[in-house]
Formats: C-alpha cells, structure tokens, sequence
C-alpha cells in the first residue's frame, strides 16, 4: 500500500518524554520593553542546549511606571524564571506541544495534525470504505499521534476512531518485523484488550482503526471529563478530585494485572501503561495502544523510570505504571512527586501495601515486585473474574525473536540513560557539597593548620640549622662524643598564631 513515506535518511528522532529545562540567563532593554534571554537545555548534557531570545511571557504581571529601572526587571526576571520552573516540572504541561514549541522551536516546528491528515488521505486512496468524520484535536498527550473520528460508509451510525503515529526513538524491529507485527495487532483476542478493527503500518508510521467508545477511559472516569475534549483541558486542573471505590480498585486492578502477565508471558513488550490507556467498557476494563512499544514510542512515565537504575526492563516499568495508575484510582490524581515518602489516608490498608510495593523510596531503590506477585497480593487475591473469553495471541517464532531482540534494545536505552542520570547526581552532589558554606568554612580551617603546622616546621627547621652552625663553629676544642647543647629558639619564630 502506497502511504506514508519512508523518513528520510538521518532523520532524528527524537524523545519526547526528556525533560527540558529552562534557564534566563539575560534579559536587554530594547526601545520601550525588556526582552529575556532564555537557555534551553533538553536532558541532562549541558551540551544539547541553546538559547531564544526576543520572547515575552505572560508573568508576572506587567507595571506602567518605573518598568525598565534594574531593580524591577531583576524582581520580573524571578518572577519569569519560577513561572518556566512550574511548566516545565508539571508532567502534563512539560509534554504539552505548545510547551515544545515555545522552548524548542527549530524541533517542534511542524504542524503534525496537517501531516497526519495528509498520510491518512492517501491511505483512503486504497481503502475507500473509510470516511473521516472530524479531527479529533489534543485528545492524546503524544505530539506526533493524532487521532480522527471515522465511520463507514455502508454503515454510517457505527463510529470508529482512527489513530495515526509516527516513529520513535525505541523502533528497533526491521521494517518487515514491524509491518507484520502491526497487522497481527487486529488477531489478539483477549478479555481485557480493547479489540483493534484494522492496522497496517509502512517504513515510517503505522494506523490503526479502533470502535469509538462513548465513555471514554478509565482517566475519564476518574476525572469525569468527556473523551473527546483535549487532553489539557481533562486533566490538567480538574474541579473535582476524588478517587475510585474499592470494589473498583481491586477489579479494574486484577483485571490490568491479569492483561500484564499475560503480554509478558507472550514476550510481547507493552510499557505504556496510564489510566488514559485503559479502556472502560462496563465494569471491564481493556488495555489500549499495543503498537506503541512496536513504533518505539517513550512511555508517558519514561522521565520518572530513568531516574531509577532498578526499574530496568519492561516488565518493572509495567510494574511502577501500575503503581502510578493505583494511586490514581485510589485519590484521583497522579501522586505529587516520586517516589512516595508517605501515602493520604486509602480505603484498606492492603491499597497501601500495594502502593509501597510499587512507588515508595525502598521500592525504587530495591526494585519492583512481579506482576505474579502483586496478583498474590491481598487487594488482588480475592476478586474473582467471570470472563469467558479465551486468550488468543499467536505469534511466529521469528516474530517473537525479534521482539526478544526488541526488547533488549529498550532496556538497553533506558539502562544507559539511567546511567548517565546517576553519574550527573553524583557530581553534581559532589560540586554543591564542594561550594557549600559549611565545607568552605572547613577548608578555611584546614588551611590554617596546615598554614600553623608549615610555619612550626620551618620554624624547627630553621632552629636545627641554627644550632648546626654553633656546634661546627666550636667543634675543634669540644669532644666528638659530647653532645651539643640545643639552641633557645627566638621568641618571634614561635610567636602564637
């Protein structure tokens, strides 16, 4: 099928999910305002950073008299640099493409709804049984995935909705590996996986087409947000915060847990699990966006496994993603920071122990359970599930080679980020223990011992020559085995300090 062209060779592809940071470094008055200079820096490597300039921003809030005396624009300039610090730290804000734009325009220039319209038209030149009804903008938090309502033609009142992505950084199939990988998608029957309608993929993308679901996800449910507004506008400051019961913690829990072991017994890697890629479909819940780990796409909670050198496969990725969504059903928004010193009041204890096992400092540090093991678990072990369906997933011995092979190019990328990750800490530790005010105020001390201790030494020295000269200067009449008599030191040598 003729659609969608193959990248272009060298073509960089980047990792959305890396942090950028993002420093004001200058600020020059030109004519009747103040423009800042700001240092933009992608990750950890002062070498991938750059500088905009010329840009103005909102906060905080402007003065008409006396704007452009230093003291002010200094005051402004924090006032700017805190407002960048809240962006870029908050999860949803920092991977929102209007962010990306502002910060990194040269990489974030293109209009990607405009070309995922352009790549699906010409997949319609060959499927005409398809017709888009409308865009479906910014429902998602990918830049680079887009997705559009469709229907058929001969069946005008069933909605589907079509979703179209481009490569990742972590697409390590060959290109035959991947396009029959992605056409398998629509043959996995499991109870607990949102049933794919049509995939086909090229070189560079793949589509695919999925029944629209009018309840949306399990992230709107908790948020009760409609699924068809944007993802911004759902969950970035909801009105009301309130988490799930437990009867549906523990079913929509066993229910993502059971879907987990069963892609990890098939060697299939997911990683991208979130509360916004499970499906509701009554009391059921069903994973979504399969082909994700095929494009080699980062995972939505990629920034907060690289900081942890334990959660170091696709299985423990799985594993700490599941403790953010628990947290999420549990209190109704995503915890504050990871990992988790101390957890708010839960309805059982036993969603605590879960959550401990999954997010707190022991466990990042340690490393996560099995997915076998949190089935064991109490929260989990009682819930019976009354599915009939069949699991059903065959895939080729070479297919499943190359997803081994796949996998291990992943982990290999997260590992040798989180390694450049802890060596950073380590000297940046090391440089702010080196400055602080405490070490300085050692090093002071030490250097005046050392200072004493050079001044004492050459004091004795001086006096043992002092006292060489004497006895050379009488040695004919005295006897060679008579001792000398020490020398007095002068009182100015051994002055007190």
């Amino acid at each position: 099928m003729a659609f969608m062209e193959k990248p272009p060779a060298g073509k960089v592809l980047l990792d959305d999910t890396v942090p950028l940071t993002a420093a004001i470094e200058a600020s020059q008055s030109l004519q009747s305002h103040t423009e800042y200079i700001i240092r933009v820096q992608r990750g950890i490597s002062v070498e991938n950073s750059w500088q905009i300039a010329g840009l103005s921003l909102p906060l905080p809030p402007k003065k008409l008299i006396g704007n452009m005396d230093r003291e002010f624009i200094a005051e402004r300039q924090k006032g700017l640099q805190n407002y960048l610090n809240v962006i870029t730290t908050n999860h949803i804000l920092s991977n929102c493409e209007l962010v990306k734009k502002f910060l990194d325009p040269n990489n974030y220039s293109a209009n990607y709804t405009e070309i995922a319209l352009q790549q699906v038209s010409m997949f319609f030149r060959s499927e005409p049984k398809w017709e888009v009804v409308e865009p479906l903008k910014d429902i998602g938090w990918r830049i680079r995935k887009k997705y559009f309502l469709m229907k058929i033609k001969n069946q005008p009142k069933e909605r589907l909705v079509l979703s179209w992505a481009d490569l990742g950084p972590d697409k390590y199939l060959s290109d035959k590996d991947f396009q029959c990988l992605i056409k398998l998608l629509p043959s996995c029957l499991h109870p607990y996986i949102y049933r794919v309608t049509f995939a086909t993929a090229n070189e560079s993308s793949a589509l695919l087409i999925r029944t629209f679901n009018e309840k949306g996800t399990l992230k709107d449910l908790i948020y009760k947000a409609k699924p068809k507004d944007p993802f911004l506008k759902k969950y970035c400051n909801p009105k009301k915060i309130q988490g799930l019961e437990l009867q549906q913690i523990k079913t929509y829990g066993r229910q993502i847990l059971e879907v987990l072991k069963f892609l990890h017994d098939k060697g299939f890697p997911y990683g991208h699990l979130h509360a916004s890629n499970v499906m509701l479909d009554g009391d059921t819940c069903r994973l979504l966006d399969l082909e994700n780990s095929l494009l080699g796409l980062p995972s939505f909670y990629r920034s907060y496994c690289s900081q942890f050198r334990k959660i170091n496969t696709l299985e423990s990725v799985d594993v700490h993603c599941f403790g953010h969504l628990l947290y999420e059903m549990t209190y109704g928004r995503p915890p504050d920071s990871v990992p988790v010193d101390s957890f708010p009041p839960a309805p059982s204890m036993a969603v605590v122990a879960v959550l401990e096992s999954t997010l707190s400092c022991e466990a990042c540090k340690n490393g996560m359970p099995t997915v076998s093991r949190l089935l064991q678990m109490p929260l989990f072990s009682d819930v019976l599930l009354t599915t009939s369906e069949k699991p059903q997933f065959k895939i080729p011995t070479k297919l499943k080679e190359a997803l081994r092979i796949a996998k291990e190019c992943i982990e290999k990328r997260l590992i040798e980020e989180q390694k450049q990750i802890h060596q950073h800490r380590r000297l940046t530790r090391a440089q702010s223990h080196h400055g602080s005010e405490e070490e300085r105020k050692k090093r002071k001390i030490l250097a005046r011992k050392k200072s004493k201790r050079s001044a004492i030494e050459n004091s004795e020295e001086h006096s043992a020559k002092y006292s060489n000269s004497n006895n050379s200067g009488s040695g004919a009449s005295s006897p060679l085995t008579s001792p000398s008599s020490p020398t007095p030191p002068s009182t100015s040598e051994h002055a007190p300090f």
